[in-house]
């Protein structure tokens, strides 16, 4: 890359961009920043980073973004700031609202259809976590241990759609977990018959979402859940981007397929609580069938010297003050909020998608519910990408094929936002179309990774660009 466009300098412009403008410290300093002119400096940060998720330019990020809202989970959380899972002795509300937190998803996601009641010894159960990342992971982690306590499999392997979120590969390489992956049918939803082919007497846990987070579109979790209940093999539902949205699509009247716990072959979910639950960054949900499932999660040992150590997730110390927040987020959103919410997210996707649909130069990915993505045949979709970019907006480029996501939130449901993605939507089409090929710009890094045959050197990159994110 050169030192035009979106050459290194460039890159690091954009990951640092308060170089030289705000103080920088590589080292403690020797005496101690006044409150005050920290408290300044980092309002005067906040303000110039809120305009573009305030105003509705941002993909996902900010689910709710109500100035209400966000001061009322600051309230919550600055009360349980001192909280920690790890004392339940000191601080016992933090387990009476992660138990909380657990049962009023799990029976948000219809785990009373299981003929046992939630949190029972055969009912649905399950932990909190920091994200959809952890709970995928601690998910895929208990088959691991599950297959190896119950079947005596010692190279476990899990079956899973190309679509799937990269913290199965995440889980995969951290826990030595073989994967078998197969691609989509035309509908950009998991192949079933390619799903059936690939389990083999390895098989742990077969995987589907809902929906899947590139294209939005649900896979069919019925068929694909039934192909591992007849073989005794672990299915797990990854819907932490739209566990607390297509429930109340539902109610609404959208059409969503079964995806959760009425479907018998379901073992295990994931759900993020800080998308469209509303709840502050750093909470998500991962739900099981029953305890017996979940026992296989847990970390315990009785032989250190400090004494008796156990955690239901992977962190030992947590903060108390989010799960707290997160608590506070669905007790005070209610059926009615989220279905409400819903309602005015979806009635703004209605607006955008028709407005995609009448452009003749992109076409939609698949059908969907909330988040969705589409591409063109015609024009270069990073070159696209880049100039709805210049244009304020922060959206997500996909590969294979190239396309653009948007996962629509409330912040797209203000007035006129939908009205005005499409607007800037049919004005980017038009430039791209009159200049092809500009200089820098992402597209070309973008159009490259996709093209480079040797993943290892597209995996280098990315490595490099993280360590960009460290350089003081």
């Amino acid at each position: 890359m050169s030192d035009n466009g979106h050459g290194p300098l460039d890159l690091e412009q954009a990951l640092h961009p308060y170089r030289g403008k705000f103080s920088s410290h590589a080292k403690l300093p020797a005496a101690g920043v006044s409150r005050a002119d920290v408290l300044q400096e980092m309002e005067t940060i906040a303000g110039l980073e809120e305009k573009r998720w305030r105003e509705g330019y941002a993909s996902g990020s900010v689910y709710h973004g109500g100035q209400e809202h966000i001061e009322f989970l600051n309230k919550v959380y600055a009360l349980n700031s001192q909280a920690n899972q790890l004392h339940a002795d000191i601080w016992p509300s933090a387990f009476k609202y992660e138990a909380e937190i657990v049962s009023m998803v799990a029976h948000m996601l219809n785990g009373e259809a299981t003929g046992a009641p939630v949190g029972s010894e055969g009912g649905v159960c399950g932990c909190v976590s920091s994200g959809g990342t952890e709970s995928i992971m601690l998910a895929m982690k208990t088959y691991r241990d599950w297959g190896r306590a119950t079947k005596d499999i010692t190279e476990p392997e899990m079956v899973i759609p190309v679509s799937a979120h990269p913290a199965f590969d995440k889980a995969a390489q951290y826990f030595g977990i073989k994967q078998a992956k197969y691609p989509l049918d035309a509908a950009f939803r998991a192949d079933v018959k390619a799903a059936e082919a690939a389990i083999t007497k390895n098989t742990v846990v077969m995987i589907g979402s809902a929906p899947n987070f590139p294209y939005g579109t649900i896979d069919p979790i019925e068929q694909l859940a039934e192909l591992a209940r007849e073989r005794g093999i672990g299915f797990h539902t990854d819907s932490c981007l739209g566990g607390f949205l297509l429930p109340w699509a539902e109610k609404l009247g959208h059409p969503v397929p079964p995806f959760d716990f009425r479907v018998p072959g379901v073992t295990s979910m994931t759900c993020d609580t800080h998308k469209y639950g509303y709840a502050a960054k750093g909470t998500s949900v991962v739900l099981y069938r029953n305890a017996e499932l979940r026992r296989h999660q847990y970390f315990t040992t009785s032989d250190w010297p400090g004494g008796l150590y156990h955690s239901p997730t992977f962190a030992g110390s947590r903060p108390g003050g989010l799960s707290a927040a997160c608590w506070a987020a669905l007790v005070t959103m209610g059926e009615d909020g989220y279905l409400n919410a819903t309602k005015s997210i979806l009635d703004a996707v209605d607006v955008m998608k028709a407005g995609v649909r009448l452009i003749p130069e992109l076409q939609l990915f698949g059908e969907s519910v909330g988040v969705f993505a589409f591409g063109s045949d015609q024009i270069n979709s990073y070159e696209l990408l880049d100039a709805m970019s210049a244009k304020g907006w922060a959206l997500t480029g996909l590969q294979f094929p190239p396309g653009i996501h948007v996962s629509p939130t409330l912040r797209h449901a203000q007035p006129g936002v939908a009205e005005r993605f499409i607007r800037d939507l049919k004005d980017a089409v038009a430039h791209v179309k009159a200049h092809p090929n500009p200089e820098g710009g992402m597209a070309p890094i973008y159009g490259m990774a996709a093209t480079v045959p040797d993943r290892a050197v597209v995996h280098d990159l990315l490595k490099s660009f993280m360590d960009m994110y460290y350089q003081v």
